[in-house]
């Protein structure tokens, strides 16, 4: 499933927050997306998910504009979680997942085995298949982020866009939350799309790093390419410097 951007523009306030000439998210591909705080991340993921129409350009999902699929069809196909989870006062979390099963039964359609089957897989896969009768309200933050992250997977979708999944995971629960993703992208074809701010998670799960600055593409690559003292310099605006991890050898991107 590709996603293709083009000539996308979005303003505010007389200015332009986001400016991409072409873009394409391929097939089966593991993409994050860094960038400083304002730089257009969170609009960029909010364009290709449909959730903001652009004030100019072009997006297709495979051989069809974005805009022509029915809602119900663009959540057979993608699966978006957003950085600003919604409140769902009243749900235990087997009944938040469940809602990730909405695009394939509609309002009418019976609960079947495949249904359950989803279900269940989302919340093992998640860790969260001893909270499914917990209240979501009264999870703890990382809690609440991965029975999210179990509806999502519950969708059962080819292409997942996240926003900053890993915000409210502790450190452990960051490395578990891509380790997952990363799972789901090469045993199971999906393809990922995420909103990162840690740069060393990025280069360790991701098969392309898109980088933006001031709603623009500075840095389109591999995390090995990605991963230059200068080119992460420039991106955040301190020092920064790389160092050989401890055991492994592999480069680490510090503050200087």
């Amino acid at each position: 499933m590709t996603l293709s951007l083009s000539d996308i523009r979005v303003h505010r306030d007389g200015r332009a927050i986001l400016a991409l000439d072409e873009l394409t998210l391929r097939d089966g591909e593991f993409t994050a997306i860094l960038g400083h705080n304002g730089s257009g991340k969170s609009t960029l993921m909010q364009v290709m998910a449909r959730q903001m129409k652009p004030d100019g350009g072009m997006i297709r999902l495979d051989d069809q504009l974005l805009e022509r699929y029915s809602q119900r069809e663009l959540a057979r196909r993608m699966a978006f979680l957003p950085q600003q989870l919604p409140e769902v006062a009243g749900l235990d979390v087997r009944e938040l997942v469940r809602l990730g099963r909405f695009p394939w039964r509609g309002l009418v359609r019976r609960w079947h085995r495949d249904d359950a089957t989803a279900v269940d897989w989302a919340l093992e896969q998640t860790s969260m298949a001893n909270y499914a009768t917990h209240l979501v309200d009264e999870l703890s933050g990382g809690e609440r982020q991965r029975a999210w992250i179990a509806m999502l997977l519950a969708q059962e979708a080819p292409l997942l866009l996240l926003d900053e999944p890993t915000s409210a995971l502790d450190l452990s629960h960051q490395y578990e939350c891509m380790a997952l993703l990363s799972d789901l992208n090469q045993s199971a074809g999906r393809g990922v799309a995420v909103i990162l701010h840690d740069v060393n998670l990025a280069a360790r799960y991701a098969d392309r790093v898109i980088a933006l600055k001031q709603g623009e593409v500075a840095f389109d690559g591999t995390p090995q390419a990605m991963l230059s003292s200068e080119l992460l310099t420039m991106l955040y605006g301190i020092d920064i410097n790389l160092i050989a991890q401890p055991g492994t050898q592999r480069p680490v991107a510090v503050v200087a």
